[in-house]
């Protein structure tokens, strides 16, 4: 059972970030963070036909993101954020992850510029590779001239 919950959480956690992978789709999630709104104001902005649009909608719906609601021949539609707080808990674990890859790395920098501090060059001077190898100078003539196209 256990393994059942963990699975259809995984699946859930898909839906929520591919639904979150379309520029569009994450366009409507903020428009409706204002408030409900109707579908054809929802379309209106994306300059896109009604059909085309409606396949946002739906998997926008099928991750949770959204709920839909028939008034007569208007379709309002309004956010369910809900689904958004596991994608949020899931980024979270590796926000601590990279924090901590953050810090070891500063600690890192701290250490070797206390063993070494840094110099700045003089501002006329190049820096200067240390390879010793030299790269041939391009030649400045062209190439044989290539094919013509009879006429």
């Amino acid at each position: 059972m256990l393994n059942h919950m963990v699975n259809n959480k995984a699946v859930d956690l898909d839906l929520v970030f591919a639904a979150l992978s379309d520029a569009t789709r994450r366009s409507v999630i903020e428009q409706l963070g204002s408030g409900a709104a109707t579908v054809s104001e929802l379309a209106q902005p994306h300059g896109m036909s009604l059909p085309g649009f409606m396949k946002h909608l739906a998997v926008l719906q099928a991750a949770g993101l959204i709920a839909r609601a028939k008034e007569g021949r208007v379709v309002r539609c309004e956010l369910d954020a809900l689904p958004m707080r596991a994608a949020a808990e899931w980024m979270a674990r590796y926000e601590r992850f990279w924090n901590e890859q953050f810090d070891a790395l500063g600690m890192y920098l701290q250490q070797q510029e206390k063993e070494t501090p840094w110099k700045p060059m003089s501002s006329n001077r190049r820096p200067r590779s240390a390879s010793t190898v030299t790269t041939p100078a391009r030649s400045n003539k062209s190439g044989p001239r290539g094919p013509t196209r009879k006429r």
